[in-house]
């Protein structure tokens, strides 16, 4: 493992506009060509979050997913957001991982926001991702999901290489401002009981339901201690993850030896 460079872009996404929001957040990345590994753009954010805009939802042949390939590939580095998907099994809340040599994977959020109905219209994922990226074991999840420590869980065995199943977490997210508390204090908890440096990318202003977003988007190491905040407004920032004070910690402090074994279902 070498130090990652994550950037975080926390922006305020157009409301039913994905022609807009492509524009836009590609000026928001354009900077960071050739300066980081890994940008991350929040939750739907080619629409805000909307169960209407499902009606508009693309395929895997459409331009969103052209687009976050050509944008990993203009910045050497992988870009990663999710995305309302058409699929003959439903529409996903889908987060595509795209990386510069024109790889793209993909993870279906698993928890669908039931408070908004999102369960309603939207299909849910079943398989958690985890990425390899520049020496790093990287699991994305969306939104709802953090509020689910089970699924989130960072396990551990022996056999596999580095033992833990991932050195990053990262949630993106369009989590209203109502309810930043919780935003924050789970992004600390999930850094905390899995061993693990954490990136959540969240959103700003105010979407076509009048819900207003406050950002809050952080970088959070091992010990649940924020490297990096976003505060409240647009921002585009970049934090260096360091190998060795990770590895170190979870040597100083193995935790996850005395772990409960389990397989997610």
């Amino acid at each position: 493992m070498k130090d990652l460079r994550v950037s975080l872009v926390q922006g305020a996404t157009r409301w039913h506009d994905p022609a807009g929001n492509r524009e836009y957040y590609g000026d928001l990345i354009e900077p960071l060509h050739g300066r980081t590994d890994l940008i991350v753009l929040p939750e739907t954010f080619t629409s805000g979050f909307s169960n209407e805009a499902i009606g508009n939802a693309e395929t895997m042949d459409g331009p969103t997913v052209a687009w976050i390939g050509a944008q990993a590939r203009a910045a050497k580095a992988a870009v990663m957001g999710s995305v309302q998907l058409r699929t003959p099994e439903g529409v996903f809340n889908r987060l595509l991982f795209a990386k510069p040599d024109g790889s793209l994977l993909h993870y279906d959020k698993r928890h669908l926001f039931r408070y908004a109905g999102e369960h309603e219209r939207y299909a849910a994922g079943r398989e958690r991702l985890t990425v390899e990226w520049r020496g790093w074991r990287i699991c994305p999840l969306v939104c709802y999901d953090l509020r689910f420590p089970v699924f989130s869980r960072n396990r551990f065995d022996v056999e596999r290489k580095g033992g833990l199943d991932y050195d990053l977490l990262i949630y993106v997210a369009n989590w209203p401002g109502v309810r930043a508390y919780p935003w924050r204090t789970l992004l600390r908890a999930r850094a905390i009981e899995n061993l693990c440096y954490l990136a959540g990318v969240n959103r700003v202003g105010t979407d076509g339901n009048h819900l207003d977003y406050a950002g809050d988007s952080a970088v959070i190491d091992f010990l649940g201690q924020p490297i990096n905040e976003c505060g409240h407004q647009e921002v585009v920032t970049t934090t260096t993850l360091l190998a060795e004070e990770l590895l170190a910690h979870r040597k100083r402090f193995p935790a996850m030896l005395d772990g409960d074994a389990f397989t997610i279902g």
